[in-house]
């Protein structure tokens, strides 16, 4: 019996000390949530290094402005936004505002750089129309031009193709070239800058603007055309300076 109870009781330590190691694991487990575009182009290709500094990463792809709202309301350690800490906020309350809900951000977030954007602007492959100025931009985005044989493609109506206000592309797309005028109504608003590569690739008179990272990643049949140059930063957000394993993933992701 007294050995029988010492089994047990070596068990049950066992048992014990493996809960404490998993709880020791769970701990270093960094959750982050926003753009997919910093993701994809910046973080994902350093895994290895952040694995190295002892930190894992749980991602939420959901957008820079729903992620911004997750750290806002403490859901998550950091954001990975795609535009400055100000465009952000706004997009996050965007995203509140999509809930029926107000939301104000903390005075204290920090905005660290991990690097650029290249907007690009992409036309499906079929589509003869090579470049376009930034005032033909914004003349599509906001309707004044609404078919290609205006700036010398097929006679096609345009359809144009953008991502909703709570991501970031579209809305830097606004600003860069539409000088922040609303898009033309029927504008087709799509959940993710990989939407957007998706719908101009099966619709012949598609237009858009998409990340650069997701065009060269898989550009389905959509087609990148000349344009002004638009280049976007992309950054983690925190609520006070970055501590613990988000700074050890914003110490190793930090540009000048």
């Amino acid at each position: 019996m007294k050995m029988n109870a010492i089994r047990s009781t070596l068990v049950i330590s066992a048992l014990l000390a493996l809960s404490g190691m998993t709880g020791s694991v769970s701990a270093q487990t960094l959750e982050i949530s926003g753009g997919t575009t910093p993701w994809a182009d910046v973080i994902e290709p350093r895994l290895a290094d952040i694995k190295a500094a002892g930190v894992d990463i749980k991602f939420n792809g959901v957008g820079t402005g729903r992620g911004t709202l997750a750290l806002i309301d403490g859901k998550v350690s950091m954001a990975t936004v795609g535009d400055t800490l100000e465009d952000s906020v706004g997009a996050a309350k965007k995203a509140a505002k999509a809930e029926n809900r107000d939301v104000t951000a903390p005075a204290n977030l920090v905005y660290t750089k991990i690097g650029e954007d290249e907007l690009v602007v992409i036309v499906h492959k079929s589509n003869p129309v090579t470049a376009l100025t930034k005032a033909q931009l914004m003349d599509i985005g906001t309707g004044k031009i609404t078919n290609w044989k205006d700036v010398g493609g097929a006679d096609l109506p345009i359809k144009v193709v953008a991502t909703e206000p709570s991501l970031a592309p579209g809305q830097f797309f606004k600003k860069a070239m539409m000088d922040g005028a609303d898009y033309v109504k029927g504008t087709t608003e799509v959940r993710s800058p990989k939407e957007v590569i998706t719908w101009v690739s099966r619709t012949p008179g598609g237009f858009g603007a998409a990340a650069n990272v997701h065009m060269k990643a898989a550009p389905g049949d959509a087609k990148m055309i000349k344009s002004p140059s638009m280049v976007r930063p992309m950054g983690l957000i925190t609520v006070g300076q970055p501590t613990g394993n988000a700074k050890k993933v914003a110490d190793l992701l930090k540009k000048n």
